[in-house]
């Protein structure tokens, strides 16, 4: 394998909506919500942050980033925290998109 040019970065981005099928309320939302993001933050080190879907109680989006020198440590770091967002069994996963760019 080829080590990247001196300077190379790159970012991953994913955005993740989820379904809340249990919950009732905005701030049963948020308690899984920010346990959910503390969780990724704390276990993958990556930037997490719910960012659309605000005002809706069964519904979140969630956008992760992830920033390396390697683009397949970036692409397994993020399919990570997906199959754990996944295997909690918090939220139900409904649409993914990951993002991967490169920069020199």
């Amino acid at each position: 394998m080829v080590a990247p040019p001196a300077g190379h970065m790159v970012v991953g981005i994913a955005h993740i909506r989820v379904r809340l099928p249990e919950n009732h309320s905005l701030k049963g939302k948020r308690r899984v919500m920010q346990s959910l993001m503390g969780q990724v933050r704390n276990r993958f080190g990556v930037a997490v942050s719910e960012v659309a879907d605000h005002d809706d109680w069964q519904r979140g989006t969630i956008g992760i980033s992830a920033v390396g020198n390697s683009r397949p440590v970036i692409n397994g770091a993020l399919d990570k925290v997906l199959d754990f967002i996944e295997g909690t069994c918090l939220v139900e996963v409904v649409e993914t998109d990951i993002e991967i760019l490169n920069f020199s």
